[in-house]
C-alpha cells in the first residue's frame, strides 16, 4: 500500500472476541496492532480524498519521497497529528477553500522532512522503564498542528520544563506497571505522543484527544504522577474507542443529548459512551489501592458512574450491544466490593450532588409553568404539572464543585475551608448542613445541597423555578421542596 496506490489496502476486521476484549478494556497486542494499522489506512484514505479535490499533483513530491525514503515517509504519514491535519484539510476543501488556503502545502513540507529528517536531538522524548516494561513517546511541544487537539498548547518547553515532565512520566509509569500492568502494556502500544497544554484555572487538570489523532494525548502539566497516570489511561481509552468507531457504528443515534456523570454540560450519547469507557480503566487504577481513602473514594464514585452511564445507553447496534455488554461485565462485579461507610457516603453523595447540579444548570422550566407554581403556592393548592426542557450549553463545562473539593481535602487530611453548609455536609452533620442550606436565597449550589441532605425526591430545577417565581416573599426552601413532593 503506497501513497499513490491506496486502493490496494486490505479490509480491517475484528473478531467477536476481539470486540468483547476491547469493550472490557482488555485488548491484546494483536488487536492493538490492528487498530494502529486502521489509523494508517484512514490517513491514506483521507489523503486520497484530498487528492481527488485538490488534484493528484499535490502528491507528486510525497510520492517521490516515498520512493527514495519509504520508511521515513510512511512514519510521518502514520503520526496522529497528520490525521488531524488531513481531516481539517479535507473539510476545508469540501467547504470550497482553495488547495492553498486548505493547507495542501503541508504535503510538500512532509516530503522535505522525509528526505531530510530532523536530527534526533531535535525531538523531545518521554521514556520510562520499570520491571521489564518500557515505553517511549514523543513530547510534542513544537509542531504547529498540536493546537488542533482542542486545547491551547504551551509554548515550547524549557529544559527545566521538559525535565519536570520526564520526572512525572517516570514515576507515573512505575505506578502503572505496579498497579495495572495490563493497562500499562496497552498504553505502551497506543500512546504515540504527549502534547503539553495550558492549565485551566477552573479545573484540577485538563486533557483531551481528537477523533482524528489516534495515539495523541493533549494534557496539562500534572499535579502529581498519579494524576498523569490516570490522565494517560483515560485518554488512551478515548483513542481506542475512536479507532473502534472507525470500524463499527455502536449507537443508532450518537448525537442524542443526555446526562453525563463527568461533565457539567449535556453530552451526546457518543460522548457518554466515551466517558464510561475512559473511566473504566481509571476506575480499575483506583481499585488497586484499598488502603488509601482517596483512592477508595474515586473507585466507589467511578464504578457507580461507569455502570449507570453504560446501562443508560439506548439505541445500541448489535456491535454496540457486544461492546457495552462487555464493559458492564467488567464493571458490575466491582459494585459489590466493600468500601468503608464514610468513604461510601461521600462517593455516593458526590454522584448525586453532580446529578442535582447538572439538572439545575441544564434543565429549564417554562416561565408560564413557573408562574403557575407560584400561583398555586399562594392559593394553597397542589403544585401543577410543569415542563422542563434541556438547555444546550454554548461551550463545554468541566466539573466544578466546592463540595467535591472539600471531600478531596477531607480524605487527604488537609484543612477545610468553605461555606457552613458544605463543611457540615462533608463532615457528615446533615442536620447542620440542612439548617445552613435552608438560608438559600436562590443559589443553585445551595438548592442542590438542600436536596442532597434532605433526601426529598424532587426535581431540583422545579424547586428552584418555584422559588424564583415566588420572588421576594419566597418561603423556606425546604417548605417548597416538601410541597412539591
Amino acid at each position: 500500500m503506497t501513497v499513490t496506490g491506496i486502493g490496494a489496502a486490505r479490509p480491517h476486521r475484528l473478531s467477536d472476541a476481539a470486540l468483547a476484549a476491547l469493550g472490557a478494556g482488555r485488548p491484546g497486542p494483536g488487536v492493538l496492532d490492528e487498530l494502529r494499522r486502521v489509523r494508517m489506512s484512514r490517513h491514506l484514505l483521507l489523503l486520497r480524498q484530498i487528492a481527488a479535490l485538490a488534484g493528484t499533483a499535490c502528491l507528486r513530491e510525497l510520492s517521490a519521497a516515498e520512493t527514495t525514503h519509504p520508511a521515513r515517509t510512511r512514519a510521518l504519514l502514520d503520526r496522529p497529528l497528520f490525521g488531524v491535519w488531513a481531516a481539517g484539510c479535507l473539510t476545508a476543501l469540501r467547504d470550497g477553500a482553495s488547495p492553498e488556503a486548505a493547507g495542501v502545502g503541508h504535503l510538500t513540507e512532509l516530503a522535505a522532512r522525509a528526505r531530510i529528517p530532523r536530527p534526533r536531538q531535535a525531538e523531545r522524548l518521554l521514556t520510562a522503564a520499570h520491571d521489564g516494561l518500557s515505553i517511549s513517546v514523543r513530547l510534542e511541544d513544537s509542531d504547529p498542528l498540536r493546537a488542533r487537539l482542542g486545547l491551547t498548547p504551551t509554548p515550547p518547553l524549557s529544559e527545566a520544563g521538559a525535565a519536570r515532565w520526564q520526572a512525572a512520566f517516570t514515576e507515573a509509569w512505575r505506578l502503572l506497571v505496579d498497579r495495572v500492568r495490563p493497562d500499562a502494556e496497552v498504553l505502551s502500544r497506543v500512546l504515540d505522543c504527549v502534547v503539553p497544554v495550558e492549565t485551566d484555572p477552573a479545573a484540577r487538570g485538563i486533557s483531551a484527544t481528537s477523533v482524528h489523532a489516534y495515539g495523541a494525548v493533549a494534557i496539562s502539566e500534572p499535579a502529581d504522577p498519579a494524576a498523569l497516570a490516570v490522565g494517560l489511561l483515560h485518554e488512551a481509552n478515548h483513542s481506542i474507542l475512536n479507532a473502534v468507531l472507525y470500524l463499527f457504528d455502536l449507537l443508532e443515534a450518537p448525537d442524542t443529548p443526555g446526562y453525563s456523570p463527568w461533565r457539567d454540560d449535556p453530552r451526546p450519547a457518543s460522548g457518554i459512551l466515551h466517558g464510561a469507557y475512559a473511566y473504566l480503566t481509571v476506575t480499575r487504577f483506583w481499585r488497586t489501592r484499598p488502603e488509601d481513602p482517596l483512592a477508595r473514594f474515586e473507585f466507589a464514585r467511578w464504578r457507580a458512574a461507569v455502570a449507570a452511564a453504560a446501562e443508560g445507553l439506548t439505541g445500541l447496534t448489535p456491535a454496540g450491544e457486544r461492546f457495552v455488554g462487555s464493559l458492564l461485565d467488567e464493571v458490575r462485579p466491582w459494585l459489590a466490593e466493600p468500601v468503608g461507610p464514610d468513604v461510601l457516603r461521600l462517593a455516593e453523595g458526590a454522584n448525586r450532588d453532580h446529578h442535582l447540579r447538572w439538572r439545575l444548570r441544564n434543565l429549564r422550566v417554562d416561565p408560564a409553568d413557573a408562574a403557575a407554581l407560584a400561583r398555586a403556592w399562594r392559593r394553597g393548592e397542589r403544585p401543577p404539572p410543569v415542563t422542563a426542557r434541556l438547555h444546550r450549553a454554548p461551550r463545554r463545562a468541566l466539573e466544578a464543585s466546592a463540595r467535591l473539593d472539600l471531600a478531596h481535602r477531607l480524605l487527604r487530611g488537609l484543612p477545610l475551608e468553605g461555606s457552613a453548609g458544605d463543611l457540615a455536609y462533608v463532615r457528615g452533620d446533615h442536620g447542620a448542613a440542612l439548617r445552613a442550606y435552608r438560608e438559600n436565597r436562590g443559589d443553585r449550589t445551595d438548592w442542590a445541597g438542600l436536596l442532597l441532605v434532605s433526601g426529598v425526591p424532587v426535581a431540583p430545577e422545579v424547586a428552584a423555578a418555584a422559588g424564583a417565581a415566588l420572588g421576594a416573599d419566597r418561603p423556606d426552601p425546604l417548605a417548597i421542596v416538601n410541597w412539591l413532593s
